[in-house]
């Protein structure tokens, strides 16, 4: 691997692990509220896919992956005084899910299985946020997801050699902070858009 790339991976790591001050900041401000499904679904689920991802040859591309299992066990364990919801079916599936990997992965030792079965459930496990910052964009803040987002764009740089099981990852890592902010931003982009449009007949009907 190159150094520029070695320099990229352990940056974007730096980064994504900068994302979560401001999180926590936001939790203890009141202005985000996390939910407690999501984060402890990414703490289990997230464990297993770095060892699953290592095992399949990733190098310094690890490191933005090693963030995202470690730090939220930080924001799970906030989530507890000052997050939202709780522990339902759903998320005792997700739960199960990651077991299951663990079984496929010992039994076949095969660590792509394991992957791409914990990248399913951590997407389901993300699914409660995704859905939280739709209907209630003013209960995330916006800051942290833009350094998950540009620490997982980067670490998709860093990548030494292009194959699908190593590519996978960091690329669903980065489309999970996409998605956020692009729900997050939304309603103001809505808003400048009908402010836009309300000067534009102003000045309509003042020309008229």
């Amino acid at each position: 691997m190159s150094n520029w790339q070695m320099l990229l991976g352990l940056v974007a790591g730096g980064i994504y692990v900068l994302g979560f001050i401001p999180y926590l900041v936001a939790i203890y401000q009141g202005k985000t509220r996390p939910n407690r499904a999501t984060w402890w679904i990414w703490v289990a689920v997230g464990l297993i896919l770095v060892f699953s991802y290592r095992s399949l040859g990733a190098t310094y591309e690890i490191w933005v992956p090693i963030a995202a299992a470690v730090c939220p066990l930080i924001i799970a364990l906030v989530s507890l005084k000052y997050g939202e919801g709780g522990c339902n079916r759903f998320d005792l599936t997700c739960l199960a899910g990651a077991g299951i990997s663990l079984v496929l992965w010992w039994v076949f030792s095969a660590p792509l299985i394991a992957l791409f079965t914990s990248l399913t459930i951590d997407f389901l496990g993300a699914l409660p946020t995704i859905r939280k910052a739709y209907l209630r964009p003013e209960s995330e803040d916006v800051l942290p997801w833009l350094f998950f987002g540009s620490a997982s764009l980067l670490n998709l740089f860093a990548i030494e050699r292009f194959s699908i099981e190593l590519f996978a990852y960091p690329f669903y890592l980065f489309c999970v902070p996409l998605v956020v902010i692009f729900l997050l931003v939304r309603p103001k982009i809505h808003l400048r858009a009908a402010s836009a449009r309300q000067e534009k007949y102003k000045s309509i009907n003042r020309e008229l």
